[in-house]
């Protein structure tokens, strides 16, 4: 399952805080944890081993000594994009998925949403451009909540792991509340029962410095579900029509 967690801020960082987000999910990663701290930035992780057993599938995750992530999913074609990748010659040092989402960044940039199948939660520095890369996969199926105010963004993958941050004040969201009393849970909304903490939208991603950020922050879409809405009534002709052109192919 794994859980992540972060904080990204132009103010100061404090160790305890992350220690304490992350301890708050720990039910989420029994098998390690690990910090990444940074300038503006501290990322945190708590491991559920599933692919790469070893200590090489620790997190945060650097690659090619350019990209630092906090992960928690799983991407199942990663063997398929793992070989295309080195066909263009990537190397990798681990067997996990985490590696081939940061080649893949390297290689697409964004785009490699699009490659990915499976289901993920990710944030991503760039220690060259100096910008953040956050996505959330295509259904929602990993968590992603967070809370921003002017000068201090924080993420993880749970609503308890956010308020484990002394910023964070436990607040009922009362207008959500109203809402499910009226229409019953729904977890695909942006709000939450708590004040000010979000959900990041499901097929989004956003990507940017810490001023877009705290000051312009606003996920992209990049996928969406398009439904077929007709209300045409069952054709015996048509049906067989179809038929006859799927067996000529």
């Amino acid at each position: 399952m794994c859980g992540i967690a972060g904080i990204i801020t132009k103010g100061r960082i404090e160790k305890g805080i992350i220690e304490a987000m992350t301890e708050a999910i720990a039910h989420r990663g029994p098998d390690g944890h690990g910090y990444y701290y940074c300038k503006n930035f501290v990322f945190g992780h708590r491991r559920l081993a599933i692919i790469d057993l070893s200590e090489a599938g620790h997190q945060p995750m650097e690659y090619m000594n350019r990209y630092v992530i906090t992960y928690n999913g799983e991407i199942y074609n990663y063997l398929e994009l793992r070989k295309e990748l080195e066909q263009v010659g990537y190397r990798f040092q681990t067997h996990t998925d985490t590696e081939v989402i940061m080649a893949s960044y390297d290689y697409w940039g964004v785009e490699c949403l699009n490659k990915f199948n499976g289901m993920w939660a990710f944030v991503i520095y760039d220690k060259q451009k100096d910008t953040y890369f956050m996505s959330r996969d295509r259904l929602g199926k990993k968590p992603f909540y967070y809370y921003k105010n002017h000068d201090t963004f924080v993420f993880a993958s749970e609503i308890k792991a956010l308020l484990a941050h002394p910023l964070i004040k436990r607040e009922p969201n009362t207008d959500f509340l109203c809402d499910y009393l009226r229409k019953g849970c729904r977890e695909y909304v942006r709000e939450t029962a708590f004040r000010g903490i979000y959900r990041l939208d499901p097929a989004s991603y956003f990507e940017g410095g810490i001023d877009d950020l705290l000051y312009n922050f606003k996920p992209v879409k990049f996928w969406q579900i398009n439904p077929n809405l007709e209300h045409e009534e069952f054709d015996e002709k048509k049906q067989e029509s179809m038929q006859d052109s799927i067996t000529n192919c």
